[in-house]
């Protein structure tokens, strides 16, 4: 009888999961990570809640969509924004100048100032939204620049600090004039807002939703815990 050979099927190599996903099973088999994501999410949520609330007590009464509900005597506060988004127009630039330039003819407020970032060569918010008001009809002698507003809370606080406005009317979207509003009650300022409209694509109104969620909590750290003061005061 002729002897057999046994044979057998050849064995698959075995393939260990991605570096990433074994980290993530570790971590996800870890009681007290998990314990402490828990609580960094509820952590965060009870910020959002905090703040949206402080935003809207602090808001809501203070916001007009046109000048005819503001009252008069004041200084007009356009907050910066890049006039241009990659190659095209930025439409939030535009509406905040074309609202500015309709707040000053209508009287209501007897200068301009226009507070924005400056921090690079080539960047230079406030000399261009002056030079949009000024195409808009706007004298150039009511016009004050205000190149150290590199955040909301710069350009409110410096407003009444550095250029002694005892009364500002501030001029961007809706959603930034309730932050805006929310930093200047905290620092006692006598502040109301001018919506300019908001006519961004759907997609950046998403975008810019996310954001100022982002950007209330951390106003809230800011005035609450924090005691953030403007990088370049008096």
């Amino acid at each position: 009888m002729q002897g057999c050979t046994e044979q057998t099927q050849p064995r698959e190599k075995s393939v260990s999961p991605p570096f990433w996903k074994r980290v993530l099973s570790v971590l996800w088999r870890s009681r007290w990570l998990r314990w402490g994501g828990g609580v960094s999410v509820a952590l965060v949520l009870l910020l959002m809640l905090v703040s949206e609330s402080y935003v809207f007590v602090q808001s809501h009464d203070r916001m007009v969509d046109s000048p005819s509900g503001l009252p008069s005597n004041s200084v007009g506060l356009v907050l910066g924004c890049s006039p241009m988004v990659g190659k095209h127009v930025n439409t939030s630039f535009v509406n905040r100048i074309k609202m500015a330039a309709e707040l000053w003819k209508s009287g209501k407020v007897s200068s301009l100032i226009v507070s924005g970032d400056n921090r690079f060569r080539y960047y230079n918010e406030p000399r261009e939204m002056k030079k949009a008001l000024v195409e808009q009809g706007v004298p150039e002698d009511k016009i004050v620049c205000d190149y150290a507003g590199l955040r909301t809370l710069d350009s409110i606080v410096r407003a009444r600090d550095v250029f002694h406005a005892e009364r500002i009317v501030i001029v961007s979207q809706p959603y930034h004039n309730a932050r805006a509003l929310a930093i200047a009650a905290h620092h006692g300022i006598n502040a109301w807002a001018c919506n300019a409209p908001d006519t961004s694509t759907r997609k950046t109104q998403l975008r810019m939703w996310l954001r100022e969620r982002a950007a209330r909590i951390l106003m809230f750290l800011d005035l609450w815990v924090l005691g953030t003061s403007p990088h370049f005061g008096q």
